[in-house]
Formats: C-alpha cells, sequence, structure tokens
C-alpha cells in the first residue's frame, strides 16, 4: 500500500474523540547502550513523564485535532496520581478519574544511542473499569473512542461511540467477553504480548493493523505498508506505536479512507521517534 505525503491528506475535521486506558508515571532516561549484568551506567538525559498507551494516545490526539481530547483513567491515591492528573491536562486532555487506593504505576524507560528502548514497569496496572462512576453514558456523543485498558463492560460501553478502535494490550479474553464490533484493532506485530490467534475474536475487527517499527507493517490479512523515514535523527523510540494509533483513529474517526489514515499514523509514528521521551 503506497502512503500519502502528510501534505497530500485531508484536512481533519473537528471531533469529539475520547481514550480510555492506562497511565503510567515514567522516569525516562537516555543512556550509551541497555544494562548489562555487572555494569554501571550513566544516565545523559533524565525526565519525568505521566505516559503508558493511553495518555500517549489521548495526547497525540490533543496535538493532532488542536483541541481537548476527553481521557478516562484509574490512578492511585498519591502524589504520582495528583501530578499525572495535572500533567496530562496541561497537555490538552479533559480527565475523568476512577481513584484507587492502589499506587499509581511507575515505570522505567531506559533509550540507548540508536533510539532503542527497554522499559521496567512497577506495580499494577491501574485500568477504569464499567463500575467507576464516570461519564460513560457521554460515550454515545463520541465520533471515536480508542481504548487501551477496560473491563469487559466498559468495552461494551465504549462501543456507544461511532468509532471504536483497540489495542491486543486490553487483553484478550477481555475483547472475547466483551463480544462487540471492533472497527479497527492496532497492534504491535514484534511484541509477543499483542499477538491474536487467527479466528480468537467474534465479530471479526473489521480493520486489523499490525505494526513492525520501521519496517511498516501489516493490515490483515495480507497488504502491506512501509513507514515513513524519521525526518532527522532517531532519538528514542517510546509511544511510536501508540503515536501511530493515534494518527489511524483520527483519521477513521473522520471517515478517511483506511489508506489515508494509515499515512497519518505512520507519520506521526515517524515525528515520535525524533525527540526525548513521549511528548514534544
Amino acid at each position: 500500500m503506497k502512503l500519502w505525503k502528510p501534505e497530500e491528506l485531508p484536512k481533519l475535521p473537528t471531533l469529539k474523540l475520547a481514550v480510555v486506558g492506562h497511565v503510567e508515571w515514567v522516569t525516562f532516561m537516555a543512556v550509551e547502550q541497555l544494562p548489562k549484568p555487572g555494569r554501571i551506567g550513566h544516565a545523559s538525559r533524565f525526565l519525568e513523564e505521566p505516559a503508558g498507551g493511553g495518555a500517549v494516545v489521548a495526547v497525540q490526539l490533543a496535538k493532532l485535532l488542536k483541541q481537548e481530547i476527553h481521557f478516562f483513567t484509574a490512578l492511585g491515591k498519591d502524589d504520582f496520581g495528583y501530578k499525572s492528573q495535572h500533567r496530562l491536562e496541561e497537555l490538552g486532555l479533559k480527565t475523568s478519574v476512577a481513584w484507587r487506593a492502589t499506587p499509581t504505576r511507575r515505570a522505567i524507560s531506559l533509550v540507548d544511542a540508536c533510539g532503542e528502548r527497554a522499559i521496567t514497569v512497577i506495580g499494577e496496572r491501574l485500568q477504569p473499569t464499567a463500575q467507576d462512576s464516570l461519564p460513560w453514558d457521554d460515550l454515545n456523543k463520541f465520533d471515536g473512542v480508542f481504548v487501551t485498558a477496560t473491563d469487559s463492560k466498559g468495552m461494551n460501553l465504549c462501543r456507544a461511540a461511532d468509532f471504536l478502535a483497540t489495542t491486543p494490550r486490553v487483553g484478550l479474553k477481555t475483547i472475547q467477553r466483551a463480544n462487540v464490533e471492533i472497527d479497527a484493532l492496532i497492534g504491535s506485530g514484534l511484541d509477543p504480548d499483542e499477538q491474536i490467534p487467527n479466528g480468537s475474536i467474534n465479530p471479526i475487527p473489521r480493520i486489523r493493523i499490525s505494526t513492525e517499527g520501521d519496517s511498516g507493517g501489516r493490515i490483515w490479512p495480507s497488504e502491506r505498508y512501509q513507514a515513513f523515514e524519521a525526518k532527522s535523527e532517531v532519538i528514542d523510540a517510546y509511544g511510536c506505536g501508540d503515536s501511530f494509533a493515534a494518527g489511524v483513529t483520527a483519521g477513521l474517526s473522520a471517515g478517511w479512507r483506511t489508506d489515508q489514515a494509515i499515512s497519518l499514523g505512520s507519520y506521526c509514528g515517524a515525528k515520535c521517534v525524533t525527540h526525548f521521551g513521549p511528548y514534544k
């Protein structure tokens, strides 16, 4: 499949979009090389941000559309949770938070001189569920929603939006139990935790996209697309796949053709790798 250049794509209209998902307070460190046993490394750059798939998709959508994105999430009643909410609202999100007694999940992301990263998460992934007192009923007024974390009943509530996209990270059992039609299933073709066996989801997602980093990816069952090349030095691959998912979700929610939406997603992913941390 041939990609469209960014300047060839239609203009995104005003859209009402939401993301339902998780947050991690992430410590980003740039190192010469990823750790080896017995070695002491030194970080040349250091940054802390609320990130994780849900946050990154939502912030990327806010930047693309230049408007507020509604973010449904769950956070611990701790300093990291309160800082995460404040920072995400600074980045253009309207947050609806289910507060938990469990601590906010943390993570450490080390990125080497080639831009490749290794991530270690600390603690339980917190996710909003259908039982949480959140404005779920509002989703029937939305043009699209992207889901990175919720329960099966939460998926059912998200289906009220005109367009529903999700990732295998939600969990195969959760998707199966929800038994709803997914408009776009977008996940990594390289991450073993995001592999979905053929025929395991019913109804079959209308579009299934499997990403393969700078090699592009695949639209199931057989069509391939190429990735945009980064316009400058590759700095940090963190959030590249989530930025891709945000671009695809925006395009498909706007009624674009699949090749146009994937082109926008590929462009967002290529831009993401050119800066340190998840946001620029």
